[in-house]
């Protein structure tokens, strides 16, 4: 797979290797210094606690699919891009959970785009977003 240097293209890197399962691909595509905030019970989320979800979500085929719809730019430099989007996951057992995300790409001392931070987003902060760019 090519390096991922849009969000566009990152969203799509993301969502092909978690419908397919494939952990490696998935993982490489998230920097080992990532962090993750919004997540109800949590300060902050790290990398191992996102490689665990994953490998037990992948192992125990619990994840129909994941999409993303809407990118919109926040800001962008040439080793960083923010970036907002809707990310919906499918459970195999038929639930459905839509969140906004605010996302950071960035260009690591590899050259290498992966996501560094991931924010979920309020509900308020979503219809605010959707209604600000409609």
């Amino acid at each position: 797979m090519a390096d991922p240097s849009t969000p566009q293209d990152m969203l799509t890197a993301l969502a092909q290797t978690a419908n397919a399962l494939d952990y490696a691909a998935h993982m490489a595509l998230i920097s080992s210094a990532v962090q993750v905030f919004g997540v109800p019970g949590f300060d902050v989320i790290g990398y191992d606690d996102w490689a665990r979800q994953c490998r037990h979500e992948f192992t125990h085929k619990l994840l129909k699919r994941v999409t993303y719809t809407g990118v919109r730019v926040v800001t962008s430099t040439s080793r960083h891009i923010l970036f907002k989007t809707i990310e919906r996951t499918e459970g195999t057992d038929g639930t459905v959970n839509d969140h906004g995300l605010e996302v950071l790409m960035s260009k690591e001392a590899d050259d290498k785009w992966r996501i560094t931070q991931e924010r979920i987003l309020s509900p308020d902060e979503m219809n605010f977003d959707t209604r600000s760019t409609s």
